[in-house]
């Protein structure tokens, strides 16, 4: 014969939602641990001229335009990137192009680095590090030789 115990029924029930909790929490650090909020999606650049989307390609972070303000030259072709030294490159459309390229996610500093960003409007590369200050902003700092020579811009995500 089947009696009903309440005080297991009780302790059944504290167990799975320990368990429950228990679950939630790691999920949770392994999301911090992981980046926490992720910079993958679309940004809109400080100037207001250009987005850019961020993806990830295994454990790398990669960036190309997908959206320009005025797209066309005055001709009214597409722009393509005639600042590049390589004159190889100078038939490419900037929309499309990849700027950044190779970042990882230093989680001790919270911080996408040891990537470059490119520059279409002088043709030059630089080193880059992404710093994401809320969900909503990302600097992106680029600079030669060490972070404090350089220059951040600040961008927006795009909903």
């Amino acid at each position: 014969m089947f009696y009903f115990q309440p005080q297991k029924y009780k302790l059944m029930q504290a167990t799975k939602m320990t368990i429950i909790i228990l679950l939630m929490s790691l999920f949770s650090i392994a999301n911090v641990s992981a980046g926490g909020v992720d910079i993958v999606g679309t940004w809109e650049v400080g100037s207001k001229e250009a987005r850019i989307t961020i993806f990830k390609t295994g454990n790398y972070y990669y960036g190309k335009i997908s959206w320009l303000k005025n797209p066309n030259d005055e001709a009214g072709k597409p722009k393509t990137d005639i600042k590049n030294r390589d004159e190889h490159q100078h038939t490419k459309h900037i929309l499309g192009l990849l700027i950044l390229k190779s970042f990882e996610y230093n989680a001790h500093e919270h911080i996408w680095d040891k990537g470059t960003v490119y520059d279409p409007k002088n043709g030059k590369t630089y080193s880059c590090k992404l710093v994401m200050v809320n969900n909503n902003t990302l600097e992106v700092r680029g600079f030669i030789g060490i972070s404090m020579i350089g220059r951040t811009d600040t961008w927006t995500k795009v909903e």
